[in-house]
């Protein structure tokens, strides 16, 4: 009984980490770089953004998208699932974007001067020169930010949406054993501690997502660099 309830609930809230960190990172790539963008409206709407997220408790902004949103928009027929996930998305996204606004801006200017004087343009000197370095250095970052959407995740219980804590409460309201709060704990910790950056496990999670995650991204803003500079 334990064992179906506890893995029903890692598998939602494993579900809905992965897709608030994989939107969260594209989301948050676009608004980075609209960040810096040299058009005082763009930096605006994305800084309005940015402050306004980072600034309200991420259970007020679960409300908004669970309550507020489907009634201005009742078109948008999402489930209570999909309505948390793209929650988190937006979060994480306004998280991410400042890691990698802070990520190329803390590459030194020199580079890219240099770059620009052997005759690169200017997508192709963010492609090859600046990337490559951005994406190591967001590698911590983006584990932290991993290991606060698994905690985040047990606000979902908020809005009945089954996670983990939500299964473990079911569990042990059924079998009136073990509470919730102390097996949520154990296994959310065992979901972390690969992520932990005290341990000795990131090495090793750091070196899977450097030869994953990293192409994966790089490949991705090449793509969108080539398309604009082909534009």
């Amino acid at each position: 009984y334990w064992q179906v309830y506890l893995l029903e609930g890692v598998k939602n809230t494993l579900i809905l980490t992965v897709i608030a960190v994989l939107l969260g990172t594209v989301f948050g790539s676009v608004v980075a770089f609209l960040k810096m963008s040299r058009f005082k409206i763009v930096r605006f709407v994305a800084s309005v953004y940015i402050e306004v997220i980072r600034g309200t408790p991420i259970l007020l902004q679960l409300f908004v998208f669970y309550f507020i949103l489907p009634q201005l928009f009742p078109l948008l027929n999402f489930t209570d699932f999909i309505w948390v996930a793209i929650a988190l998305c937006v979060n994480s996204a306004a998280y991410v974007s400042e890691v990698i606004r802070s990520g190329i801006q803390a590459v030194d200017k020199g580079q890219t001067e240099a770059a620009r004087s052997l005759g690169l343009s200017k997508s192709q000197t963010m492609i090859k020169i600046i990337l490559p370095q951005v994406v190591k250095r967001l590698l911590p970052s983006v584990s932290n930010e991993i290991i606060t959407l698994v905690k985040d995740t047990s606000l979902a219980q908020v809005l009945s949406v089954t996670e983990m804590f939500t299964k473990a409460s079911a569990a042990a309201s059924a079998q009136r054993r073990r509470p919730a709060s102390e097996v949520s704990t154990v296994v959310a910790m065992t979901l972390r501690r690969p992520l932990n950056t005290r341990t000795a496990a990131p090495a090793m999670t750091a070196s899977w997502m450097e030869s994953t995650f990293a192409p994966t991204m790089l490949m991705a803003w090449s793509s969108v660099f080539s398309q604009n500079s082909s534009a």
